[in-house]
């Protein structure tokens, strides 16, 4: 029988319980792991988030609200206890619900007691076998968090420091109801994590976290940031530029990200001279020498607007691309355009879906037959290219139109995020079309789109200065059309000369990105040095552009 690892002689205790962690890991399986969220914090990172705060005070509050073996926890112990004005006395709270680790969690903790007493730091604990949420979900209702009232909360914590667990979790789930002041669709459970957190910080507690980038954008965390960002202002914001290597041991598919936040309930009203430091690495190698810039608070997150996207430039002409897009009038919306999604699902339409011509067929679209500016119908591939046209199927084919279409995933060795082309009724002779559920189609509400208008509108979504404002808060690789319907744009005339050009012939990648910097020159949607700025240093491989067939 395998024995938890027993701490060695003068170790640290962040090391002792990442060796605690791993073994634990090994003992469960990758389903496990993926039902309950487990990614282990590896130590380079635990050591990066700890070193994010200071001690103020001789006793110091700390909560850990998803423990696991304990290592953020033990970083940031070791980190108070070394740091300038160490706290004689450190009260740590941890929650952990995994059963087969708590008595392992115990050890570990026992231990940092013993290795903080050795360097002159009191520390006591409570280990909570309880659900974190469903402890504490009632400190979001905001009639119990007035000041240290009469709130029927009584613990508010100096630090919290977590890596909760990740996982979408149904409306009807216990923990959803518990939280619906911040849940607006299928909410993902480290969001509920970071939300009660929030709430239970005192004024100028700070909380560090690292999750997914998803909640920066997106509808359905809407009402997570407009709640967590009323009352915590962003210190920090540190960016993985892999999606694999933050956690190294584990396939995670996410850009990460590591916020440092204080609680705040002011700072809505005045945040113009606020400024967040924001800090980037590929991964955990470069994350002892990361860059980092210190960007203006509005320019990272904008109170004043409904959805609160959270952008996250990592260089001055990144933040200059953010400036110059969100200084365009138009939008989808404000130019009487709409975007859905394709109505084909394929599992559900397999009755219809073949690959055989012939009478009552019409063309089915893909991923695979969009490409920068160009769409290809048929194309060589496995996917079935044509979809029976009857009354039957007539509720998820669409009108033979003018579109935009464009990939709703992207592959993350993909140089840019978003794909998109145009689609022209005249290049083929159906009445009827279908889109596959992979693609989201831009049409005009009351008409059609011009060609010109359908070959601006894809030209820009597949520039430079569009995918660069795109990734800026879309950390994953998913393009909802919510985000799309918010995307400022520029005018529908700029969008004209764009498109004339465009459908001129064939385009590379860097062409594009000049020639819709010079049409903003000439349109006065930009000034020359931001169009130059912005098409300096196109990136990609050149793209042939043609017709759709």
């Amino acid at each position: 029988m395998i024995t938890s690892p027993a701490h060695l002689s003068n170790e640290r205790p962040s090391l002792y319980a990442d060796r605690v962690g791993e073994w634990y890991a090994n003992q469960t399986s990758d389903d496990h792991k993926s039902e309950h969220g487990q990614y282990l914090t590896p130590p380079a990172v635990a050591e990066f988030m700890a070193g994010l705060v200071s001690a103020s005070s001789k006793t110091i509050r700390i909560l850990d609200p998803g423990a696991g073996s304990g290592i953020l926890s033990c970083a940031l112990c070791e980190a108070l206890a070394v740091c300038e004005n160490k706290p004689e006395h450190i009260e740590l709270e941890v929650y952990e619900t995994e059963a087969g680790l708590l008595k392992q969690l115990s050890s570990v903790l026992e231990y940092l007691k013993s290795w903080l007493s050795s360097v002159g730091v009191e520390l006591t604990y409570i280990l909570h076998a309880s659900d974190f949420i469903l402890e504490n979900a009632a400190c979001l209702d905001q009639r119990q968090t007035t000041l240290f009232g009469d709130t029927g909360h009584s613990r508010y914590y100096d630090f919290i420091i977590s890596n909760p667990p990740y996982f979408k979790i149904p409306k009807d789930d216990p923990r959803s109801r518990a939280c619906l002041s911040v849940i607006h669709g299928q909410p993902n459970i480290y969001a509920l994590f970071m939300a009660v957190s929030a709430h239970m910080l005192k004024p100028g507690g700070e909380l560090v976290y690292i999750t997914p980038r998803s909640f920066a954008a997106g509808p359905y965390f809407r009402l997570f940031r407009e709640k967590f960002f009323k009352i915590t202002r962003p210190l920090q914001l540190h960016l993985f530029g892999s999606r694999t290597d933050a956690f190294d041991r584990s396939e995670v598919l996410q850009e990460n990200v590591i916020l440092h936040a204080v609680r705040d309930d002011g700072w809505n009203d005045n945040p113009t001279k606020a400024t967040v430091r924001v800090s980037f690495s590929a991964g955990i190698k470069d994350l002892a020498a990361h860059g980092f810039r210190m960007a203006p608070l509005p320019e990272v997150i904008d109170v004043k607007s409904h959805n609160r996207l959270l952008h996250i430039p990592t260089s001055d002409e990144e933040q200059r691309i953010i400036h110059l897009v969100n200084s365009w009038p138009g939008s989808l919306h404000k130019h009487g355009l709409e975007i859905s999604t394709g109505p084909v699902v394929p599992f559900r339409a397999t009755q219809f879906i073949t690959n055989e011509n012939g009478a009552g067929k019409v063309p089915l679209l893909w991923m695979q037959n969009v490409k920068s500016l160009c769409t290809t119908w048929p194309v060589p591939t496995r996917k079935q290219q044509y979809i029976i046209s009857s009354d039957a199927s007539a509720s998820i084919l669409l009108p033979n139109r003018n579109y935009v279409l464009l990939r709703r995933f992207s592959a993350k060795e993909e140089q840019r995020r978003l794909t998109a082309a145009p689609y022209l009724a005249d290049n083929v002779s159906f009445d009827m079309v279908g889109f596959e559920n992979h693609l989201n189609y831009i049409y005009r509400q009351s008409g059609e789109l011009s060609k010109e208008e359908a070959y601006g509108i894809a030209a820009l979504l597949n520039c430079r200065l569009l995918d660069t404002y795109f990734r800026s808060y879309n950390g994953n690789t998913q393009v909802s059309a919510t985000e799309l319907r918010l995307m400022p744009l520029p005018s529908m005339e700029t969008v004209r000369l764009i498109g004339k050009e465009a459908a001129k012939g064939k385009l590379t990648t860097s062409e594009i990105d000049s020639w819709i910097s010079e049409m903003l020159v000439q349109s006065g949607e930009a000034t020359i040095e931001k169009a130059t700025r912005c098409a300096s240093n196109p990136s990609g491989a050149g793209a042939t552009a043609r017709p759709a067939k």
